[in-house]
């Protein structure tokens, strides 16, 4: 970290700048288009009921009870602002997140830094303050905006903590603080997990090429005890309130004995590839209509699955619920239908879901249909969708080439493998929302901040 606010110090006039630009841009979207609905009155009144009773939970119809729902870290990050701003004050909460976000472009330069000299820092910091589609999240009260952060810091402190290793070093610190990030991480969110799954991969590459294994062996115990150490007060209060093990959150965010619909959720992944579907179809399950004609072709494999299909739509159209008959038949369906074809099941949706969660435009916090491809609708709209989607784009190539550019061994492929585990665990849900890549956002930054920068292919100190 001395080397990177020795960058600063060197370079204030554009740090200054730059960070100025970084928490304008995300004031901006606070104030001009933020979005208060859905999950953030949840995380919200789990917050307040902690504040106001001591009980981490929901009141609702059945009143106040207890709930492991939703992982503790944004409750109390929300808490802690109500606390300080009144109970909420969501807009508070934003503008937090601005100079939150704005510090995670900083680290984002470290991690650059770190990989390939002070100009890619310099470039990734530029990126990372400009980068609308972190700077969006900042706008809704999600865990977004933390989960980015506590990405950034694991991935910043994991490479530091490999180039320390492969110098003979121990680093024993760096280690400790790479898992306590990774650990927030996963309170935070429970795939926060996927990073302690990168870097163990990454430590179990660097103890089989190393020849000394003990200072390996201890940094990947000090990882793995100091991420799990932040969940083991959540695991022991689980335990106690509700008897189950459950270090994370569910799945499907339900607490112990409710009714989750399994039978419809497998029925969604044999067919759903993108965002707008979620939007359409599975958000609408739990308590609004829907609508058999806005499923795409390829959730039909004959006459008899569209007619019976058309019919649990029906069905569940009249309860606006989907009870334990109707999930049984929408399983019997899922099962035929991954019985038809496999490969599509296993292969080849899984990755049409990365691709759209990679590549479609994200807008979906601004006012734009989730169809933007349809220009009959609204051409301005499509048009501004079709901007979006070229900028991430751009993003994108960019990151691969500096990836391409530059030789960065080990230390660098700890971006790599955390992007490419996150992406082949999200192809397994049957929800891709685009939120779900930002946090390899950090990672994609920083490489990107690589491709402006000539590198040193043949080895050679870091140039400066």
């Amino acid at each position: 970290m001395k080397v990177l606010l020795g960058l600063v110090r060197q370079n204030k006039r554009f740090f200054i700048f730059a960070t100025l630009a970084a928490l304008a841009l995300r004031l901006v979207f606070v104030f001009k288009f933020s979005y208060v609905a859905g999950d953030t009155f949840v995380y919200g009144d789990i917050a307040k009921q902690w504040l106001n009773h001591g009980v981490y939970g929901l009141l609702d119809a059945r009143g106040l009870h207890p709930t492991l729902m939703r992982l503790p870290g944004y409750p109390a990050f929300l808490a802690a602002i109500f606390g300080v701003f009144g109970q909420e004050h969501y807009t508070a909460v934003m503008v937090v997140q601005a100079f939150i976000d704005t510090n995670t472009c900083l680290v984002i330069a470290g991690l650059a830094l770190e990989l390939m000299g002070t100009r890619a820092a310099k470039i990734a910091y530029l990126l990372a303050a400009l980068c609308p589609f972190t700077a969006n999240y900042v706008a809704t009260p999600l865990t977004e905006t933390l989960a980015i952060a506590c990405a950034a810091h694991s991935l910043y402190y994991g490479v530091r903590g490999i180039r320390s290793s492969q110098a003979g070093e121990r680093g024993l610190l760096v280690w400790c603080l790479a898992g306590l990030w990774t650990g927030l991480g996963m309170l935070v969110r429970p795939d926060g997990g996927i990073m302690l799954a990168a870097l163990g991969c990454v430590l179990l590459a660097l103890l089989v090429f190393s020849q000394k294994k003990m200072p390996i062996v201890a940094a990947g115990l000090i990882v793995l005890l100091c991420s799990l150490a932040p969940l083991a007060p959540w695991t022991l209060r689980n335990w106690r309130t509700f008897h189950v093990l459950e270090p994370l959150a569910p799945r499907y965010a339900n607490d112990p004995g409710e009714f989750v619909p399994q039978g419809f959720n497998h029925w969604t992944k044999t067919w759903i590839v993108d965002y707008a579907s979620v939007a359409e179809v599975y958000w609408r399950a739990e308590s609004e209509p829907m609508d058999v004609d806005l499923l795409p072709q390829r959730a039909f494999d004959s006459r008899e699955q569209y007619e019976k299909t058309e019919e649990l739509f029906a069905d569940h159209n009249r309860e606006l619920y989907i009870d334990l008959q109707m999930d049984a038949e929408f399983q019997t369906l899922a099962a035929d239908r991954v019985n038809h074809n496999p490969f599509r099941y296993f292969v080849w949706l899984p990755a049409l879901r990365i691709a759209d969660m990679w590549l479609r435009p994200r807008t979906e916090l601004l006012e734009i249909t989730p169809r933007w491809w349809e220009f009959s609708n609204d051409r301005k709209e499509s048009l501004l969708a079709m901007a979006w989607g070229t900028l991430n784009l751009l993003f994108l190539l960019a990151a691969l080439r500096g990836w391409l550019q530059w030789r960065m061994g080990t230390a660098g492929a700890l971006l790599v493998v955390f992007i490419l585990v996150r992406s082949a665990f999200l192809g397994t849900l049957e929800n891709p929302e685009p939120r779900y890549v930002l946090e390899c956002f950090p990672a994609l930054l920083a490489l990107a901040g690589g491709a402006f920068v000539r590198s040193r292919r043949l080895g050679g100190p870091i140039p400066n």
